[in-house]
């Protein structure tokens, strides 16, 4: 271990993966260099009654999860060689995973400098016809948790169409139970340890960066909505995060949340149609929403005001960072002034522990989110049009007009065409929403 150098790095190998009913363990296996690195994640209510009708499907949704998972550890060395000692997906398989590695990597590659193209491309078997069958799942709803205000919008829509519901969270942050504790549904919670030899080889100087964490725990949450009889699995992925954060120098989209994007999302579906199960769907209900208009519908959740937070900061693998909100990072900014046209500068204050917007040290930050040079942060911030369109409301309201950065980002939109706020409010766009939710969607 103490030998291995990432400019030597030459063979990836997904060795293998196991459920243990009895546990609800999920051993994940690979190889980097020989080395060998195990993901654990325990699923909750074990042990796990496994119908014989829903095996094959519960394999396939293993698979699905090895392969993806694999991403983190790949990322380690960049090998050229990809081998696998136990399943070997089927070549439109190996299509989709080339596609998720190229572009939920896009971020890693360029803070890298690295090219996407010339990474190698998976292999697959011939493939044979998709045999999904429909397993008679419960008609409930698998309901991921963030501890920001989308699950919540998510969460509530689903509860005012009646849906039976039930939260979980994919890793150990308090502040994301906590969350759910207000919320008053049942909540559950998959543990997930990474390899600690991947602290070691960054240590060694590994490839690190942003990897496509959604693709990730949605196909932990795959595997769990069959072994907990939930037929969907519901998302709060805006379609603000469709929009890039750059175009590279070959003219490539680069986008932080490729995998929350609808592009995902349908690939995700397609997957999942094609070799797992025909009755199991899973979708974002905020799909047809912009960020702008899931904050308007937060501002009327005043339960949760006390206790949410979209900082990242708190939700790092070797724990939380800040206390509830950094108000520094992008998130921090981009939610204050989306939230702002919509409360009053003494709500806010009472969320985020100051008034962000009153302080002239943060005015770099909130102008970044403005994209004015086609450069958005690197972080789940909303469109660029949407800061812009915030920023303009800002501007006529008595209550926000004089604060600092308002006062000092208002000139820069002079001559920007900025839609209203009631324009980017509208719903619309693609999604893969059931008919019988459409409506509360």
């Amino acid at each position: 271990m103490t030998h291995w150098r990432r400019e030597e790095s030459a063979c990836f190998r997904f060795v293998g993966r196991e459920l243990d009913p009895v546990t609800g363990e999920i051993r994940l296996e690979y190889e980097l260099d020989g080395i060998p690195l195990v993901e654990v994640l325990t699923l909750p209510d074990a042990p796990l009654t496994i119908p014989e009708h829903q095996a094959a499907a519960i394999e396939s949704a293993l698979d699905l999860l090895h392969w993806t998972a694999g991403v983190s550890y790949w990322k380690a060395g960049c090998p050229d060689k990809m081998l696998f000692a136990g399943h070997v997906p089927d070549l439109w398989q190996a299509d989709w995973l080339s596609r998720l590695w190229r572009e939920g990597l896009a971020e890693f590659a360029w803070c890298n400098r690295l090219d996407v193209d010339a990474w190698p491309r998976f292999e697959g078997r011939e493939q044979t016809a998709p045999s999904t069958l429909e397993l008679g799942l419960g008609r409930r709803s698998l309901v991921p948790m963030g501890g920001g205000k989308d699950s919540l919008v998510a969460l509530e829509r689903l509860r005012a169409a009646g849906e039976k519901v039930t939260t979980v969270q994919v890793g150990s942050a308090r502040l994301i139970a906590d969350v759910a504790q207000v919320a008053g549904q049942t909540h559950r919670i998959v543990r997930r340890r990474v390899d600690p030899l991947l602290g070691e080889l960054n240590r060694l100087g590994a490839f690190n960066g942003h990897v496509p964490i959604t693709a990730i725990n949605s196909a932990v949450l795959v595997v769990l909505a069959l072994v907990s009889d939930h037929d969907r699995v519901v998302f709060a992925n805006e379609r603000s995060a469709d929009e890039q954060t750059l175009t590279d120098e070959q003219g490539r989209a680069v986008n932080h949340q490729f995998s929350k994007s609808f592009v995902f999302e349908r690939m995700l579906w397609q997957w999942i149609k094609r070799h797992i199960a025909a009755d199991l769907e899973v979708f974002s209900i905020l799909r047809r929403d912009r960020e702008l208009a899931i904050c308007r519908e937060f501002a009327g959740l005043e339960q949760y005001h006390g206790v949410f937070s979209s900082c990242n900061r708190n939700f790092h693998l070797d724990g939380t960072r800040t206390e509830r909100w950094c108000g520094q990072c992008p998130k921090c900014h981009f939610v204050f002034l989306a939230l702002a046209p919509f409360l009053s500068p003494e709500r806010l204050r009472g969320m985020f522990g100051r008034d962000l917007l009153a302080d002239p040290d943060q005015v770099d930050g909130f102008g970044q989110l403005l994209a004015l040079e086609g450069v958005k942060p690197f972080e789940c911030v909303g469109e660029a049009v949407e800061a812009r369109a915030a920023l303009a409301a800002l501007g006529g309201q008595p209550d926000w007009r004089d604060h600092v950065v308002v006062r000092a980002l208002l000139p820069l939109l002079a001559g920007v065409d900025v839609p209203t706020i009631d324009e980017l409010c509208h719903p619309g766009g693609e999604c893969l929403i059931p008919d019988d939710l459409l409506a509360d969607a």
